[in-house]
């Protein structure tokens, strides 16, 4: 289906067309937004303005010319002009009908699905390997969750990617403290964890930094590992299969699919660019180590910044494995987009590697678009970074139990006669879901602070009071005693205001959608979203369901309603509950 939006763009241009047939093509291009003020209508073509300008009249007489020709189109109740010269329309309850009947019966929700679908590549979540997930990594995750969510739904070809740091020095210090003190680990024969391999890193890096001896075995190692010897490969093999199955135990309750591609896959094709951007002239020796310059940037000195893609003893490092991942997705996996979800601190660093590999020809700029994803902070109630109480980094697997042992008491308080596993069962979602939506909430360049009690509020923009507009229509349904397949017979008929301003806002689900795929903003469906609860929760209060005339055609736009909730929670990450 085409959205809202579109059809009254298409309806608006047809009329500019008809009354200034003689002007330029791009000025007859309709500019339609909602209406600001919803008393004055709908939504509102903002044409005259410009074409006041253009061909020097009064904006007030061309928007009534206009107007006019609207005036007979009969999916418009009223077209009225305001102001220096804005057009206000408010279609028919009729049509907004026949709309929301069609949306009803569409499996996206009125949504427009892509006729030619692009192929996507998300990077996000993005962990190193021997180090626990902490709080910072949930925003990379959830974010980069949903917009594969939401490009997926609109029937695109996303590719998940998780970048992981698996390779490097570091492994090096890790695999040499192991042999000496725990070889049964790398031997196989004893289980390690995650919280074990963390520790022993910090171990590690401590006696590297201290012990000269200790240091030069660590290099070795490296060595070993780059080039391929298979001890050093299978004690790294244990590091990173231990990690792996920690980290996928965080996926599994966040409900996140994603495949790894770490650093380590890159490493066979880093010569092979060091090769090309010689032959392409592109790289500068700076302090023996091979770089490129780019115009524009500098560093806090005024001096040319770097992108060093090779050390001076031979080493690669991120900027190269990076260049080699662009590289990659073009030319490998033929990305059409190609969208990263990192924190705002790695925007340079990314806007410099994006413009080396479209100088080095990896990335055609009008074939494959490119979007760093920049995130804030998570905030403690101290308006700090978030920690622990003893000043430690907060481990994500913690903030996740304590969030879901929260919700299972609420529900418990609220829900007396609830078993215990049932409340643990339910409390998991809950608990799940007030994490993502209070994160996605939030505009995620931004800083937030992290609040158990708020997020788990069943008043205000909150995940609980999203669930509980969706469990009061499932409540709706289990009284009236009716079937889906029977609600889905009957028709929408919107009469009452509240019903008018619920239908309508059902009927934007696509153009919010379609904004969300520009803007990466996914506060903006959860602002749709607890506006939609808004909206249901005035019509349940004005409109009687059970027992009324209306009680077919109220249940099909409860319906709807419900799809669109659980649709729009779904693309967020979030799940339904079915009592609260």
């Amino acid at each position: 289906m085409d959205t809202l939006l579109s059809i009254i763009q298409g309806r608006c241009q047809a009329a500019i067309q008809k009354v200034f047939s003689d002007i330029d093509p791009q000025w007859q291009i309709a500019e339609v937004t909602p209406c600001m003020e919803e008393t004055l209508g709908q939504y509102q073509c903002n044409n005259a303005l410009k074409l006041g300008k253009l061909l020097h009249k009064n904006p007030k007489e061309i928007a009534d010319s206009i107007r006019l020709v609207l005036s007979s189109d009969p999916i418009f109740s009223s077209v009225t002009v305001a102001g220096p010269g804005f057009i206000n329309i408010t279609l028919t309850p009729a049509f907004l009908s026949q709309e929301l009947n069609q949306a009803l019966h569409d499996p996206h929700l009125g949504a427009k699905i892509a006729k030619t679908p692009s192929r996507i590549i998300i990077d996000f979540s993005s962990p190193n390997i021997a180090k626990e997930l902490h709080v910072g990594h949930l925003r990379s995750t959830i974010i980069g969750d949903c917009l594969a969510r939401l490009f997926e739904f609109l029937g695109h070809d996303v590719l998940r990617l998780n970048h992981v740091g698996d390779w490097g020095s570091q492994f090096g210090m890790l695999i040499t403290y192991l042999k000496k003190e725990h070889p049964d680990i790398l031997q196989g024969t004893t289980i390690a964890t995650l919280p074990d391999l963390t520790i022993w890193y910090k171990e590690s890096k401590k006696r590297f930094d201290e012990d000269p001896i200790f240091k030069k075995e660590s290099q070795n190692e490296v060595v070993s590992l780059q080039s391929g010897e298979k001890e050093a490969l299978f004690s790294w093999k244990v590091i990173c299969d231990i990690s792996r199955k920690a980290f996928q135990e965080i996926y599994d309750i966040l409900d996140v699919k994603i495949l790894e591609r770490g650093e380590s896959f890159y490493n066979p094709f880093l010569p092979g660019i060091i090769l090309d951007l010689e032959k392409k002239g592109i790289i500068q020796i700076s302090d023996g180590a091979k770089c490129i310059f780019l115009t524009g940037f500098t560093n806090r000195e005024g001096n040319p910044l770097p992108i060093m893609i090779q050390k001076s003893d031979g080493a690669f490092n991120y900027d190269t494995t990076d260049l080699a991942g662009f590289r990659h997705r073009v030319e490998v996996e033929k990305a059409d987009r190609i969208i990263i979800v990192t924190d705002a601190g790695q925007s340079l660093h990314f806007k410099m590697i994006h413009e080396a590999a479209v100088l080095a020809g990896y990335i055609d700029p009008k074939k494959t678009s490119f979007d760093h994803v920049p995130f804030g902070l998570v905030l403690g109630s101290d308006g700090k970074k978030f920690r622990t109480r003893s000043g430690k980094t907060e481990k994500l697997i913690d903030l996740l139990t304590e969030a879901m042992e929260h919700a299972s008491k609420i529900l418990q308080e609220r829900i007396p006669d609830l078993e215990e596993k049932e409340a643990h069962n339910l409390g998991q979602i809950l608990g799940i879901d007030a994490i993502k939506y209070a994160d996605l909430s939030c505009h995620r360049v931004k800083d937030y602070l992290f609040s158990y009690e708020r997020m788990l509020k069943f008043e205000g923009n909150t995940a609980p009071f999203l669930l509980y507009a969706y469990v009061r229509i499932m409540g709706i349904k289990r009284k009236t005693q009716a079937k889906t397949e029977e609600i889905l017979q009957s028709s929408i008929s919107l009469k009452h205001p509240s019903e008018i301003a619920l239908g309508l806002h059902l009927r934007k689900f696509g153009e919010n959608l379609d904004m969300l795929t520009t803007d990466l903003l996914p506060n903006r469906l959860c602002d749709y979203l607890y506006e939609l609860a808004e909206k249901f929760h005035a019509f349940f209060r004005d409109c009687r369901v059970e027992g009324s005339e209306e009680e077919k055609e109220r249940l099909a736009l409860c319906e709807l309603t419900a799809r669109i909730l659980e649709k729009g929670l779904w693309i967020l990450g979030l799940k339904t509950l079915y009592r609260m």
